[in-house]
């Protein structure tokens, strides 16, 4: 078991935004949880980041590792949990081969860095050839792949995804998504939160449903397709 979390509560002031959910994460795996806008996905995911308090009685293990002993910037640099936000949230005046960088701060292995930057630079040739480029001028494409490209050099034992195809042209998306195979295929575990969620399904091995804050419906990707639920309100029935 790579990623446990048991009885996961959150709010938002006065405002209950997750029930105590639990879920399993195996080492290798491709995860999704999908749902509704304003169903808690975000909010799973930068609790397990541990960006955000949780409720007590909350529990998050990995690599059999108390979760709620680490801040937030020990989850990256000590576990090697990394997360790619909604929105990107790069620096926007800083250069692509700047951010990638500035990614590997608590990093020391040198001859890995540039491995790992290589392998970025494959699955995202646009990237190489635009590595002087300012962040904040790369079209949306362009910036989830350096998002991605950032958390892979930060941290690859597990990534987290909030909605990477947010704002992305179908053939950008699937390409996207091709490149985040690769990163699995070498050894990275991915959580992906999505409102697409056909493309979530088709792309995870296994997958949770969340409605307002409740985890109601889990299984593997082809169960949760054929789920007439599912299908009736997530997938145009």
């Amino acid at each position: 078991m790579l990623l446990s979390v048991e009885n996961l509560g959150v709010s938002y002031d006065n405002i209950r935004a997750l029930h105590g959910i639990s879920f399993e994460i195996n080492d290798g795996e491709i995860v999704c949880i999908i749902g509704a806008n304003g169903a808690g996905k975000s909010t799973t995911l930068r609790a397990v980041s541990r960006l955000i308090p949780v409720e007590a009685g909350s529990k998050m293990t990995f690599m059999g590792k108390d979760l709620l002993q680490y801040s937030a910037d020990k989850v990256v640099s000590k576990l090697g949990i990394s997360h790619v936000p909604e929105g990107r949230r790069l620096f926007g005046n800083l250069t692509i081969m700047e951010n990638l960088r500035l990614a590997c701060f608590a990093r020391n292995d040198r001859d890995k860095i540039q491995e790992d930057l290589n392998w970025i630079f494959t699955i995202f040739p646009r990237l190489e050839e635009r590595k002087k480029q300012k962040a904040g001028t790369l079209s949306g494409g362009e910036q989830q792949m350096l998002a991605i490209g950032r958390a892979f050099m930060s941290g690859r034992k597990i990534m987290l995804l909030d909605e990477p195809s947010m704002g992305l042209a179908p053939l950008l998306m699937m390409s996207v998504f091709d490149a985040l195979k690769e990163l699995n295929q070498e050894g990275t575990t991915i959580l992906l939160v999505e409102q697409n969620a056909r493309m979530a399904l088709q792309f995870a091995q296994r997958g949770y449903v969340l409605e307002n804050g409740n985890l109601v419906l889990e299984g593997s990707s082809e169960e949760l397709l054929d789920n007439p639920e599912v299908k009736n309100a997530y997938l145009g029935g």
